[in-house]
């Protein structure tokens, strides 16, 4: 169903796409760490891969469906990568006033 020449195929891309852009920002809430994100997505694709493997009950061997993938396992990774290092490069706040309770 994926390819560019048709209209649900054209959907089923833009949905993966919307995917990987919305897993970004689950790497950002539970991940948080910039060094990880790579990790997780492909993990995340590699079960994908292992479950369409298991419901079509054959190996996915076309090009347009191996090329959306890396696509959204590059998004999904770089963006994810950018959000989680931007909040881990904020500066820390510090307090100017001493404590009074030593």
């Amino acid at each position: 169903i994926l390819g560019f020449s048709t209209p649900p195929g054209r959907l089923s891309m833009m949905a993966f796409i919307l995917n990987a852009l919305t897993c970004a920002l689950g790497l950002l809430y539970f991940i948080r760490r910039g060094k990880q994100c790579l990790d997780f997505t492909v993990t995340v694709h590699f079960f994908h891969l292992l479950g369409c493997w298991i419901y079509n009950s054959r190996f996915p061997s076309t090009l347009t469906w191996w090329l959306v993938h890396v696509v959204c396992t590059a998004l999904m990774a770089a963006i994810g990568e950018y959000l989680c290092m931007r909040i881990e490069l904020r500066e820390i706040p510090l307090s100017s006033a001493p404590k009074s309770n030593v």
